[in-house]
């Protein structure tokens, strides 16, 4: 039970502080003593439903981002990751993404977190969250949850929305034979935005990385691909270096 006041706790500050918010603002939000809210944070005490609700509320998320809480076991680990347990990318509990949108003509980023535990379909939970800037210039993120599933040379992510479930993103990257921090894919889904069908080139990568102009012009399309996608009459991603 610790465990779990701990993770959500966590789960609670991290949040807070995302949105650059003090112990103390917190606090008056929910209508409770800042000592309170720092024993929620630091797990030292239960928190009731209402309360949780008060505090999603305050922070501006769903409740799922605070208690999406998966038990530790000790069973074996399941075959898809066994069999490819030289690729760190198979191994790594959190990926980080990027994207540049043209829309806005912003670098984004996301981080990917995959559950250990293995359902009975042999996929893995996992949970998403991209960074956006809004119209007003303010900091945000959606927030994602939803499946991988790992296969010999594609791992493949499918995630809905928590705050519009009609958006549902589908993830492709690739798994590198060599040893290396990243990898390419390339996300397909509904603009939240404009609630149109589109697909972004993406990078996934071991490590976080600076949002610098290296990085975007490595997610550029270029004139390359556009070729091929013409000739192919198709939208496709390579696994390259």
């Amino acid at each position: 039970m610790s465990d779990i006041k701990q993770y959500v706790g966590s789960r609670i500050k991290a949040l807070r502080k995302e949105q650059k918010m003090t112990l103390q603002q917190l606090a008056d939000l929910i209508h409770k003593s800042r000592a309170s809210v720092s024993k929620y944070e630091n797990g030292e005490i239960s928190i009731d439903v209402e309360t949780l609700q008060d505090i999603a509320q305050a922070l501006d998320c769903d409740i799922n981002q605070l208690i999406d809480y998966r038990s530790k076991k000790t069973t074996h680990t399941p075959q898809p990751r066994e069999l490819n347990g030289k690729s760190p990318f198979y191994q790594a509990d959190r990926l980080y993404f990027y994207y540049f949108d043209g829309r806005s003509n912003r670098l984004k980023d996301g981080v990917i977190d995959i559950h250990k535990d293995e359902n009975d379909m042999g996929q893995y939970d996992a949970s998403f969250h991209i960074s956006y800037v809004t119209a007003d210039g303010r900091s945000s993120k959606n927030y994602y949850s939803g499946k991988a599933v790992y296969s010999d040379m594609l791992i493949r992510f499918s995630f809905v929305n928590q705050y519009n479930t009609l958006e549902e993103d589908l993830l492709y990257i690739f798994n590198p034979l060599e040893p290396r921090d990243f990898t390419e894919g390339l996300l397909c889904g509904i603009s939240s935005a404009d609630l149109m069908p589109c697909a972004f080139k993406c990078i996934v990568t071991l490590t976080p990385q600076p949002l610098d102009d290296r990085l975007k012009q490595h997610l550029l399309i270029t004139p390359q691909e556009l070729r091929r996608w013409q000739k192919l009459n198709m939208l496709i991603v390579d696994n390259r270096r």
